[in-house]
C-alpha cells in the first residue's frame, strides 16, 4: 500500500505528521537508523524498538551484492530476513554507485560497475533497482537517481538531473506495474546547488503521483550555507500533503535546521559510525571517549541522558572498553548515540505541537555552537 501522510500540527514551516505504512505508523519528524546490510550495526531489533526507532533504512546496493534478492525473497522480504517488524525504507543504490566513481560507467540505460565485494561486473538500471526493492518488500522504496557530483557546473548538473528524471519515470512505471507493490515509491529531487535545476526537477517529478519526495544530492561536501539555500528555495514548493525526506543528513544541528525549514524525514550513519569511533553526542557537544581526560571519569557520558548506557556505566569504563577493543563498548556507545538522535526527534515533535519550536531550536543550537570540537 502507498504510505498515507496526515498532518497534525505545524509551527512555522515545521510540521508534525503521521505516516501510515503497511508495517506501522511513523510520527514525523523522524530519524531512520541506517541498517546497511540488513542490520543496524551492534543493535538487535528489540533494542531498536526499545530506543523508540519507528523505521529503519536498508541499503539496496549492498543487499543486492550480498546476499542477493533470492535469499531475501525466500524470507518473504527484508522484514523476515532481519526480524524487524516495523516499517523499512530502502534506498535505490544510486548514492553507493555515485561513491564508486572509478569503478562505474553511467549510460542512459543505467549503471555498470565493478562489485567492491568480488570485482564482478554488475548492472543496475531503474528496473533492476525496482525489482530488488520489490523483492525486499520495503514499505518505502526510492527511485533510482544519478547523484550529481559536487562541485558541478550547471551544464553537468543539468545533464545529471535530467537523466535522474528519466530514470524516475522508468522507476515509477516499473514499480507500480508489479502485481501487488508492497509499499510506495518516493521520487528524488536532484540538481546540485543550482536552484533553477532543483525547481525544474521538482516540476518534472510533479507529473507523476508520488506518495513522498526526497531531496537528494546534499551532504556530499557542500557548505552548510549552500545546503540551507537549496532547502529554503526548494521546500516551500514541495507538496505540503506529502512527506519530505532529506537524504543522508546528518549532524543534530543540521537536522534541527532542516526541520525548521519543513523537512520531515532523515537518515544518516553518523550516530552509529561515530559510536564505533568513540565520538558520543551530548547536550553540549561531542565527546571523544578515547581522550585521556575520561580515563578516571566516574560520571556518565551525559548527566542529562536517560539511556541504558548513561544509567549504568561511567566514561572511565567506556574508555576502557574502547582501548581494549571490546565489542560491548561499541554496543553501549551505539545505544547512547541512537538514544540521543531519537530523543532529539521526540523533542522536536513536542516543541512543534506546543508552538515553541523557535525558542527551543535557538537554545539547542546555541548550546551546540562549536559542538564539532570533541573533548
Amino acid at each position: 500500500m502507498n504510505p498515507v501522510f496526515t498532518l497534525e500540527a505545524s509551527d512555522g514551516a515545521a510540521r508534525v505528521a503521521r505516516l501510515v505504512t503497511t508495517h506501522g505508523t511513523i510520527e514525523t519528524p523522524a530519524f531512520m537508523p541506517v541498517g546497511t546490510y540488513g542490520t543496524v550495526k551492534a543493535m538487535t531489533p528489540e533494542e531498536l524498538q526499545g530506543l523508540g526507532a519507528q523505521i529503519i533504512l536498508g541499503n539496496t546496493f549492498h543487499l543486492l551484492l550480498r546476499p542477493g534478492a533470492k535469499i531475501i525473497a525466500a524470507h518473504a522480504g527484508l522484514h523476515g530476513f532481519m526480524h524487524w517488524p516495523g516499517p523499512i525504507l530502502t534506498d535505490s543504490g544510486g548514492f553507493q554507485v555515485f561513491s564508486l566513481k572509478s569503478l562505474r560507467r553511467i549510460t542512459e540505460e543505467g549503471v555498470t560497475f565493478r562489485s567492491p565485494v568480488d570485482g564482478s561486473e554488475v548492472r543496475l538500471t531503474p528496473e533492476d533497482s525496482m525489482d530488488m526493492q520489490l523483492a525486499l518488500r520495503s514499505d518505502i522504496a526510492m527511485a533510482l537517481d544519478d547523484c550529481t557530483e559536487h562541485p558541478s557546473t550547471e551544464a553537468a548538473a543539468r545533464a545529471s538531473m535530467e537523466r535522474s528524471m528519466r530514470w524516475a519515470e522508468r522507476s515509477h512505471r516499473h514499480y507500480y506495474a508489479a502485481a501487488e507493490p508492497p509499499g510506495g515509491l518516493f521520487g528524488i529531487v536532484q540538481g546540485g546547488m543550482h536552484v533553477n535545476l532543483r525547481l525544474a526537477s521538482l516540476e518534472a517529478l510533479s507529473r507523476l503521483d508520488w506518495p513522498g519526495l526526497a531531496v537528494g544530492g546534499l551532504a556530499v561536501g557542500e557548505s552548510e550555507a549552500e545546503r540551507l539555500a537549496v532547502l529554503e528555495a526548494l521546500v516551500p514548493h514541495m507538496p505540503a500533503t506529502r512527506p519530505r525526506y532529506l537524504m543522508g543528513v546528518g549532524r543534530p544541528e543540521d537536522i534541527v535546521a532542516a526541520v525548521l525549514r519543513g523537512i520531515d524525514m532523515f537518515d544518516c550513519v553518523m550516530p552509529t559510525r561515530h559510536a564505533r569511533n568513540g565520538h558520543l553526542f551530548t547536550a553540549d557537544g561531542v565527546i571523544n571517549i578515547r581522550n585521556s581526560i575520561h580515563q578516571e571519569a566516574l560520571g556518565p557520558i551525559d548527566p542529562q541522558c536517560g539511556c541504558y548506557t548513561c544509567r549504568n556505566y561511567s566514561r572511565a569504563y567506556l574508555r576502557h572498553l574502547d582501548r581494549c577493543n571490546e565489542i560491548l563498548g561499541a554496543r553501549l556507545n551505539t545505544i547512547h548515540n541512537l538514544h540521543f538522535y531519537l530523543e532529539l526527534m521526540r523533542a522536536l515533535r513536542e516543541a512543534i505541537r506546543a508552538g515553541t519550536l523557535g525558542a527551543w531550536a535557538a537554545a539547542f543550537l546555541a548550546a551546540r555552537r562549536g559542538a564539532d570540537a570533541v573533548a
